[in-house]
């Protein structure tokens, strides 16, 4: 079993709020971890539980022996203003650890519910960091003005191709069989994702939903062209704005706001957008194997997407307002991903190579000459040494970049 890295976080944050709420797509570890903070533990997805909770939620919460997990709230969120009518007559730290597998306070008429009773956290599938057991982060040692490029640990390209292609689910990682592999992701892609969207709204056309999560994981790391995904999956703007909030929800794409700043340029107005897994990204595009995936002419996206998602999780542990973002300027100068901390900016490129070059950085240069914001660059490529490639700017191996 690995431990959590926000593990410590949530149990300190049980000391003072009455509620936590730890979101993640399913099968992310939501409830081992849950369960190792609180003994008392019941899940909505038992269909009895689930009817007892929604015929008379107030009733439900009162019964309830505290400390408790509540597992998928989201499938009755009506429990949210009893579980708020509870605090209020007690508020007692660490009562309710609620998880669910769809953002519940992105639901109508609930966003409010527990503000300022409830802590939240967002879990997402394994990390480098938490396989490896590290307990540093690339991302926060970026900022430091001592930045040490000397680090030792680095992963092997066997071990990182076969992360990309099967994910990082704590169950995709524990089995070694691809057919075992292949069951597990069909079933998620159709029990999962499909169920747990139905539940929270009804799609009229499931085949066009289907198609339009097979079309968008042709486009992760692209930037987000709504004219053209509409027309490509027939879908009408508003419904497909609608799917793609959805497929948010239920934590299966992320969508990365475009970075501005104050460097008199004119930028893209547009999302970019990537999925949240690179095993259910390589199972939508068909890729069963490494060498099928390293021959892919989607392996630039596939690898862009598992370092926008090591980047991301990194981004969460820190929980200090620290964001991710992309730049592109109109004259199409583009850098892969901004990270923006304390006012200081990351700027870094990832190139699926071998060797890199000065040409490989030369947009995080013209970012460097015109932001006084400007930290360091880091061009992330798949060779094995650390390289200088200007003043504070440097190509790192994926491998160390835990």
């Amino acid at each position: 079993m690995y431990t959590r890295y926000l593990h410590d976080s949530i149990q300190e944050a049980m000391g003072y709020f009455p509620a936590i709420l730890i979101t993640g797509a399913r099968q992310s570890g939501k409830s081992t971890l849950s369960m190792g903070l609180c003994e008392n533990y019941i899940t909505l997805d038992d269909i009895m539980m689930l009817s007892l909770a929604k015929n008379d939620p107030v009733m439900f919460v009162s019964r309830l022996k505290t400390p408790i997990v509540i597992d998928e709230i989201q499938k009755a969120p009506e429990l949210l203003s009893a579980i708020k009518m509870a605090i209020d007559s007690d508020r007692r730290a660490g009562a309710f650890i609620l998880t669910g597998s769809a953002n519940v306070l992105d639901f109508k008429n609930v966003g409010d519910t527990l503000a300022g009773r409830i802590a939240l956290f967002e879990l997402s599938p394994l990390s480098n960091v938490e396989v490896e057991g590290m307990s540093r982060l690339f991302v926060e040692e970026l900022f430091n003005d001592d930045f040490n490029m000397d680090t030792p640990h680095i992963i092997d390209d066997e071990t990182l191709y076969n992360r990309m292609l099967s994910g990082m689910y704590p169950d995709m990682l524990k089995s070694a069989e691809a057919r075992v592999k292949y069951i597990w992701l069909s079933s998620y892609i159709s029990t999962y994702i499909e169920r747990d969207i139905r539940d929270i709204e009804n799609i009229r056309n499931t085949d066009k939903f289907a198609r339009l999560i097979h079309i968008i994981a042709s486009r992760s790391g692209a930037i987000l062209n709504k004219a053209d995904l509409s027309n490509a999956s027939n879908l009408d703007t508003k419904t497909l704005d609608n799917h793609l909030t959805l497929l948010e929800m239920v934590y299966q794409i992320k969508r990365v706001r475009p970075y501005y700043a104050n460097i008199g340029k004119r930028f893209v107005k547009s999302e970019k957008l990537f999925f949240t897994d690179t095993g259910i990204l390589n199972f939508l595009l068909g890729i069963q194997s490494v060498d099928t995936m390293l021959s892919s002419s989607y392996i630039g996206s596939i690898f862009e997407t598992f370092v926008y998602n090591e980047l991301y999780k990194q981004v969460t542990y820190l929980l200090d307002g620290t964001q991710i973002y992309y730049y592109r300027t109109l004259d199409k100068k583009e850098i892969d991903f901004i990270i923006e901390r304390h006012g200081k900016v990351a700027a870094i490129e990832v190139k699926f190579a071998k060797k890199v070059t000065k040409e490989d950085c030369r947009h995080i240069l013209d970012l460097q000459r015109c932001s006084i914001d400007f930290h360091i660059g880091i061009v992330i490529y798949m060779g094995s040494h650390i390289l200088p490639l200007g003043e504070n700017i440097w190509a790192v191996p994926f491998g160390q970049i835990v």
